[in-house]
């Protein structure tokens, strides 16, 4: 197997002009990633200022529910809310340590332009995020957030105006400054070195699971590992410890959209076809001329029209397996966690939890299941009104 590649998925499918940052930042991965001086500083980070190790917590009620036993990794603990600042810790580190004084992202659901904008200020760079106008709109306090921070957000005003053109523009900015610029992507997308520098960072999510689940059960693996994949960060955080032991299953659940025949939706990998996006071969959403197709999930971090090379790998290799839920049963399982728990999900998490609580009978009785929460749900909340709403008027 090529080093950029993922089996048949992954790759550097960029302009030329691309080629020389790429290679300079994979000899700074390298050179100092794997130094450790970097390891040292990243932990002590992770430590005091993200706050690790976030709990893998069990549910105690739904649990009862449902018979199985359900543990919540608790990513929404993080400072900023969610596993991205993980990643952007680990990025702005490295952005300091190559001598670049600015910094871009593109973001959807806003959590990751908030963890950038976070990295970024206690760091002392120059931050710039670029954002689908349409996900300014719908999460609207992350980007008021970002400001607070010192950042600039872009609005994004061209094609769906969504996660997918963010990226677009932000790549077209790292090819005008790439000097002076380090592009912190947010996902286990884009091309090689990108989806491998994510997946290392995030992969501190499965060793503590891992590390806690034997600590708390005396040693044994779970059953099975959940996790919502929409570029799939999160969930390769989650899946990567998993990998090499074939008795806990992985599970990933993309965003089905409505569910209605022919709807908008954002599961390129239980509906895709391979193709290439932003610098890499996967799983996309393309009609029979690899035109991109529009996406959509009513959770903003999912909506996007492909994911990462790696979950295609998993999914091809039959080592995972993908699922589609849609968004009455991820705003159904929102609700049931708040209710049940007192834990407000992000939505993209509420996905992850629907898949579970909608497929009891997929498990045995007594299984032990890690779900992702890979954020909380502030966030959603003007969203979420509006579903309301909507509901008691229906």
């Amino acid at each position: 197997m090529k080093k950029s590649y993922f089996g048949d998925f992954g790759g550097q499918f960029v302009p030329e002009l691309l080629m020389p940052p790429l290679f300079e930042l994979e000899k700074a991965i390298a050179e100092i990633v794997h130094g450790p001086e970097f390891q040292r500083r990243f932990a002590e980070l992770l430590a005091d200022y993200v706050g690790r190790p976030s709990p893998l917590y069990r549910c105690p009620n739904l649990s009862a529910d449902t018979g199985l036993n359900i543990w919540l990794k608790r990513e929404d603990l993080n400072h900023t809310g969610a596993h991205k600042i993980n990643n952007t810790m680990g990025q702005a580190l490295l952005a300091r340590m190559m001598g670049k004084p600015r910094i871009i992202a593109e973001t959807g659901a806003g959590q990751h332009g908030v963890a950038t904008a976070t990295a970024a200020a206690m760091m002392g760079l120059e931050c710039v995020v670029y954002m689908g106008a349409v996900d300014v709109a719908r999460q609207a306090h992350n980007v008021r957030r970002m400001e607070l921070l010192g950042t600039t957000v872009v609005a994004v005003h061209t094609g769906t105006k969504t996660l997918k053109d963010a990226t677009n523009q932000a790549f077209k900015d790292w090819i005008a400054n790439q000097r002076t610029t380090h592009y912190c992507i947010g996902s286990v997308v884009g091309p090689h070195p990108f989806p491998t520098l994510v997946r290392d960072f995030q992969s501190v999510i499965g060793r503590e699971a891992r590390s806690q689940f034997a600590a708390k059960t005396g040693g044994d693996l779970p059953a099975a590992v959940v996790a919502c994949v929409g570029g799939g960060s999160n969930a390769m955080g989650l899946f990567h410890e998993f990998v090499p032991h074939a008795s806990v299953r992985i599970i990933g659940v993309e965003a089905a959209g409505s569910g209605e025949p022919g709807c908008y939706h954002s599961a390129s990998l239980c509906k895709g076809t391979p193709g290439i996006l932003h610098g890499a071969k996967t799983q996309l959403l393309q009609d029979a001329d690899g035109q991109i197709e529009p996406s959509h999930s009513i959770a903003a971090g999912l909506d996007y029209p492909g994911t990462g090379p790696e979950h295609a790998a998993l999914k091809a290799s039959g080592r995972a397996t993908y699922v589609c839920v849609n968004d009455a049963q991820a705003f159904a399982a929102f609700k049931i966690l708040c209710r049940r728990e007192g834990i407000i999900p992000a939505l993209e998490s509420s996905h992850a939890v629907a898949y579970v609580l909608d497929n009891v009978s997929a498990f045995a009785p007594g299984d032990h299941v890690i779900i992702n929460l890979s954020g909380r749900g502030d966030k959603d909340l003007d969203i979420v009104e509006q579903l309301l709403k909507a509901e008691q008027k229906g």
